[in-house]
């Protein structure tokens, strides 16, 4: 293959991928209707809002492409849809861990959503302390001339798991490679003290709506 032949395959393959993370991108606008008619309605019905709040995204072209590279794969179409779970994101905060677990059930319950793999950080928190519910979901998106089936990455957590996390992030690559030996330590025990507020503000909730502390 020549210079210019790569030059040409690059391109294509660019257009090529910004044509489907529009779709997945048409995927993330799906979910983020059903959850928030999930937030509502659940809202109308109990006074009590499971969702504290939504945020999602579409990866960069490019980091796709590095993920592709770091696992060794060609550059194709057909490798993201087969090896890359989470090019289209959506984070979901709620308020208490029960929450967490109860919209997750609602959004697996929907007819059209398959839950296609779930993995609980919150029963089993990463070595770093990380907790959260992550599900990888298939939703159909209609599209004028036919029908695709897109994986989206739902991560799950409270409020207090998404302070965690943002922090522990900027941290992390801030001073990666230069923290002190005892850095690793001191955020699992943060992620410790996180859980431990969790579990106290939902017994309190409890407590208020008269169920089990």
């Amino acid at each position: 293959m020549t210079v210019l032949d790569e030059v040409g395959h690059s391109a294509a393959l660019l257009r090529a991928l910004q044509r489907e993370l529009m779709v997945y991108k048409f995927g993330i606008d799906e979910l983020m209707t059903k959850l928030r008619i999930l937030s509502e309605a659940f809202d109308f019905a109990n006074q009590h809002d499971p969702i504290e709040h939504l945020a999602s995204r579409v990866k960069a072209p490019e980091a796709i492409l590095d993920k592709l590279a770091r696992k060794g794969l060609e550059p194709s179409i057909e490798a993201i849809r087969e090896h890359i779970e989470d090019v289209a994101g959506i984070r979901v905060v709620c308020p208490f861990v029960p929450d967490v677990y109860l919209v997750a059930d609602m959004l697996g319950r929907q007819d059209d959503v398959e839950v296609v793999r779930t993995k609980d950080y919150i029963a089993e928190p990463k070595p770093n302390g990380y907790r959260s519910l992550h599900l990888i979901v298939r939703i159909p998106v209609f599209l004028s001339d036919r029908v695709e089936r897109v994986k989206v990455e739902i991560q799950m957590r409270t409020v207090g798991m998404d302070f965690w996390a943002a922090v522990e992030h900027k941290l992390f690559y801030k001073y990666a490679g230069t923290a002190p030996a005892d850095f690793a330590d001191e955020l699992r025990a943060a992620a410790e003290t996180a859980a431990d507020l969790d579990a106290r503000m939902t017994a309190l909730h409890q407590r208020l709506q008269g169920g089990p502390s």
